[in-house]
């Protein structure tokens, strides 16, 4: 799997939200994925991530760089 290069956020979910870990990306705004565990979760998001890159380049939108922030926040 290749090197995670955005900052991620990773926080439990409510179970009235269905439960699990929400992944969100700061410097993609909308960037968001989800999954029953916090690595699941991590697992995702690298998917939503390059959906997002691809989108926003489709759309001639800039891909902004990669905050110098830690890899992963869990909590």
């Amino acid at each position: 799997m290749s090197e995670l290069l955005y900052p991620v956020v990773i926080s439990p979910l409510t179970a009235d939200d269905g439960g699990g870990f929400a992944a969100t990306v700061p410097d993609l705004p909308g960037c968001l994925s989800d999954g029953e565990t916090p690595e699941e979760a991590l697992i995702n998001v690298r998917d939503a991530i390059a959906a997002w890159i691809e989108m926003a380049r489709e759309l001639g939108h800039a891909v902004p760089a990669p905050s110098r922030l830690p890899e992963r926040a869990i909590g």
